[in-house]
């Protein structure tokens, strides 16, 4: 009984041993083609990755140029009357617009100059025509100058130290002069302001005319050239010899 047993379990092993053998190749076989294809994407992959890598650092589009977008940035060009009106609501800003940078020192050096002008003649002139309508209501308020205490300081800071203010109180040649000073810094200082008006209107006309001529060819070859002709003879005059002057521009 045990021989008849350990014979059946040795035939037993054989028959799963010759199984296994059998199997394994054909298990193996089914496999590899999947295991092929997951290689064959995988190196397909890396070969995809490979060109596009290559094509960027060499500057070449590695799809079709049909759909590629490129976008193109636009020359600049001014509007001319973007820039007037710019230069109009503040100086300045239209040679800003038409990015004439460098006349900026130019257009704020001008106006910075009329505003100072404006301001010291007012100034003098306001000084000028106090000092004029004070000493007015003082020679009428004290007609023999013998209150000095109720003088006004805006007429006494144009007479010298060394002076009698009550010698002056009622010249008449002193009071022409503040009224002449006073007169004469009205002027300029009404001049200043129109001056500064008129420079700001020019820089707007500049704002303008860059914009409006800022790409006009502006080529370096602007001269004329002068070079020999020679007109032949024919039925209606004889033959001449003469210059021809060419002029770009």
């Amino acid at each position: 009984m045990n021989e008849g047993l350990k014979k059946r379990r040795i035939r037993m092993v054989r028959w799963v041993v010759c199984l296994l053998l059998t199997g394994i190749p054909r298990i193996i076989n089914a496999q590899v083609p999947t295991i092929a294809s997951d290689d064959s994407l995988s190196l397909a992959i890396d070969s995809m990755i490979a060109v596009v890598m290559k094509d960027t650092m060499t500057n070449k589009p590695a799809v079709n140029e049909d759909s590629v977008i490129v976008y193109t940035k636009d020359a600049f060009k001014p509007n001319p009357k973007t820039a007037w009106m710019a230069a109009a609501v503040f100086p300045g800003f239209g040679q800003f617009y038409n990015r004439q940078y460098w006349k900026l020192p130019i257009v704020y050096g001008g106006l910075m100059g009329c505003a100072y002008a404006i301001s010291w003649n007012n100034r003098t002139y306001q000084d000028y025509s106090k000092a004029y309508f004070s000493i007015m209501v003082d020679s009428k308020a004290d007609p023999y100058g013998e209150h000095p205490e109720t003088w006004s300081e805006n007429w006494l800071v144009f007479i010298p130290a060394s002076v009698d203010p009550a010698s002056r109180l009622h010249n008449t040649q002193f009071h022409n002069n503040l009224r002449r000073g006073k007169d004469y810094f009205r002027r300029y200082r009404d001049m200043s302001i129109i001056f500064t008006i008129a420079l700001w209107g020019i820089f707007v006309a500049d704002a303008y005319v860059d914009a409006q001529m800022f790409d006009f060819d502006v080529s370096p070859d602007l001269s004329f050239h002068i070079t020999p002709q020679f007109i032949p003879e024919t039925f209606f005059h004889s033959r001449c010899y003469g210059i021809n002057i060419c002029m770009n521009f």
